[in-house]
């Protein structure tokens, strides 16, 4: 059956840098299903030919050395634009009117890509379903939309209805790029996939669970976005709650859509939402020193670039584990981690005097940049008594597999294709995220707890970040990937 991607918003950077990439990639590895059509909707006045050069030399510059030319021109052939504005309404029924003329009389699939700002999500729903455009007569349709889905529970809840006034809940995608990681995939493939970790994956034998989504850029030209965003909304709502599902989820009875996110959804209807004073114990806020100087930024703005939230997931096999959520822009690396932190043995047999203090075992999931999983664990260190070492095996995708790791675009624009919303948020799953973050923005702008602190850039966040976890008995694996 045809496949016809429509991308909105063709010529953003999103289409550019990240989707058209990604297609040229599954295009080269005989992938991309035959028959597919990529048609691109935005107001630039681009011919096919125009846009066709003009992705040319994007995708090249994005995909480097791996760009082959002969294979572009017969990937190009596919692709097409249509020039329009989405205030518009006329313009939908050009653009439908163009996608039958390539469709022909066959019947096929159709896929809407809403890659503009998230302010134009419901005109581009309402114009979709107004021209008939969503309609499934002639083969299944489909709207993948990404993130921010909302800025809180009531913008999200709003667009999840306007959205469901013309789209099913199964034609939905709402798409977040982290879950199309590699690294994230193997999460369930390391617990469910093998008998030595699901057996201690609980709060029998795991203290915490700490996961660190560390940026070590600033915000740079994204100031003005940012300083209305913060940290929360950017990084936890989405990213850190995915993780923390997909980490603390339950077996699915099978792996399928439906399947999947009904046990992430349990997992966060475990998390109670925290109350105005947990949130001043069990969180804390940062600002890098110079962000208040960034572009667009208010000169006494209270947004916060670095973030920890202390969170409990109550249910039989998490109940007493605490679970660390931390994330910062200008921080010491670029590392998205999670790591499982084992409890020390119940009693120490060798005699302290002749030993270093015993750390508890780790394993350590690194998602990004450095792909892979350590598992740390006391030695003996040869001829010198009975001394103790923490060591580790370790396990690198670069290092096992051979080639580059492929995009997360690549098996999520697949997966859309193919029907699968395995690795795509639902309604419910977004509002119940939405319902743990508010609560935690709300305190921080009406009772100002915890207080806003100051960090240097290059650093792991705020020093009372350290102080706080220590006070816990605990303390952050504050360890930058090492890259081969």
């Amino acid at each position: 059956m045809a496949i016809s991607l429509v991308i909105f918003g063709a010529s953003g950077d999103l289409t550019s840098r990240k989707l058209v990439p990604a297609l040229f990639q599954l295009f080269r590895k005989q992938r991309l299903p035959e028959d597919t059509r990529i048609v691109g909707f935005s107001r630039t006045p681009y011919s096919d030919d125009q846009w066709r050069q003009a992705l040319a030399e994007s995708t090249e510059r994005f995909n480097g050395r791996h760009f082959d030319r002969a294979a572009w021109d017969k990937f190009a052939a596919a692709v097409h634009y249509q020039a329009g504005d989405i205030a518009q309404p006329g313009d939908f029924d050009t653009l439908h009117q163009r996608l039958c003329e390539l469709d022909g009389s066959r019947d096929g699939t159709r896929v809407y890509y809403l890659a503009t700002a998230p302010q134009f999500y419901e005109d581009i729903v309402a114009r979709l379903g107004a021209c008939g455009l969503a309609d499934e007569v002639h083969g299944p349709r489909r709207i993948v939309i990404e993130k921010p889905f909302g800025s809180d529970g009531p913008t999200a809840r709003r667009l999840n209805d306007d959205v469901h006034k013309v789209f099913k809940e199964k034609q939905v995608y709402r798409i977040d790029h982290y879950l199309g990681k590699e690294t994230v995939q193997n999460i369930l493939v390391l617990r469910f996939a093998n008998t030595i970790f699901e057996p201690v994956w609980n709060r029998n034998y795991v203290d915490h669970v700490q996961i660190t989504v560390a940026e070590e850029v600033t915000v740079g030209r994204r100031g003005s976005f940012y300083d209305q965003t913060g940290v929360l909304r950017d990084m936890f709502q989405n990213h850190l709650l995915q993780l923390l599902m997909t980490t603390a989820m339950e077996a699915p009875v099978r792996f399928e859509a439906e399947a999947v996110r009904d046990e992430k959804v349990k997992v966060l209807r475990a998390i109670t939402p925290l109350s105005s004073a947990q949130v001043a114990t069990d969180t804390l806020r940062g600002q890098y020193r110079s962000y208040r100087g960034e572009p667009g930024v208010a000169p006494d703005s209270q947004t916060a670039t670095f973030a920890a939230v202390k969170l409990a997931v109550d249910n039989w096999r998490w109940q007493g584990v605490p679970f660390y959520l931390r994330s910062g822009k200008a921080m010491s690396c670029r590392t998205t981690q999670i790591v499982i932190q084992f409890r020390s043995p119940p009693h120490m047999v060798f005699n302290s005097r002749s030993t270093n203090i015993c750390e508890a075992n780790q394993l350590v999931i690194q998602i990004q940049p450095a792909e892979g999983i350590q598992l740390h664990f006391q030695t003996k260190v040869p001829d010198a008594g009975m001394r103790l070492r923490m060591t580790d095996l370790d396990f690198s995708f670069v290092r096992e597999f051979a080639g580059t790791m492929p995009e997360a675009y690549e098996r999520l624009l697949l997966d859309v294709f193919q029907g699968d919303a395995s690795l795509f948020a639902r309604a419910d799953e977004v509002e119940l995220a939405w319902g743990i973050v508010d609560p935690i923005a709300a305190a921080w702008r009406e009772i100002r707890q915890p207080a806003l602190e100051t960090y240097e850039p290059g650093l792991w966040g705020p020093a009372n970040a350290t102080e706080w976890m220590s006070q816990q008995g605990r303390q952050w694996f504050d360890t930058c990937p090492v890259l081969s």
